[in-house]
């Protein structure tokens, strides 16, 4: 991990990675993919947060990393424990996007330019479709708390994000 992002998770007072860190870090910052299946309060959004926002490191105002939850609760969570875990002055722009949230807001800074998108799956649909999220560039697809989004009945709508990711992500 880079040195800004070690320093910023140690203020936090992470020592020892989890059972859900210690196997999915290592593996995602290898660029593989995993399923991995914890019980909540394990780490499981440090587990792929973490190695996100080493990729990320610089920034760069494109889309590069897409995170879909199934509640906007879930979705304002993830965004918020992304942000704690980057440096004061981390480049990286992290933005939740979600029904029942004004779309200006949203559209003002998907323009301007973010890194890390976490969203509902029926936002991230209406934003692809108006052409204010580009996903070309996504690097890392994740896909938080699955089963309940599949439990939810939004198979529909992950398979249609899912299709229009980049080549092998």
């Amino acid at each position: 991990l880079n040195g800004h992002l070690l320093e910023a998770i140690g203020k936090l007072g992470f020592v020892n990675p989890t059972p859900i860190q210690a196997e999915s870090i290592p593996v995602l910052l290898e660029g593989k993919s995993i399923v991995g299946r914890a019980r909540t309060g394990s780490g499981k959004t440090a587990a792929f947060g973490i190695p996100l926002l080493n990729q990320l490191a610089k920034g760069g105002g494109k889309v590069r990393g897409l995170i879909l939850c199934p509640t906007r609760e879930l979705a304002i969570q993830v965004s918020d424990a992304l942000q704690s875990f980057c440096h004061k002055k981390s480049p990286i722009k992290i933005l939740s996007i979600y029904g029942g949230s004004p779309y200006p807001p949203q559209l003002r800074a998907l323009k301007s330019g973010v890194d890390i998108v976490v969203g509902t799956p029926g936002r991230v649909i209406d934003h692809m479709e108006r052409g204010s999220l580009d996903v070309s560039g996504v690097d890392m697809f994740i896909l938080d708390e699955a089963d309940e989004m599949l439990r939810m009945g939004f198979i529909e709508e992950v398979e249609h994000i899912f299709e229009r990711m980049p080549n092998g992500n």
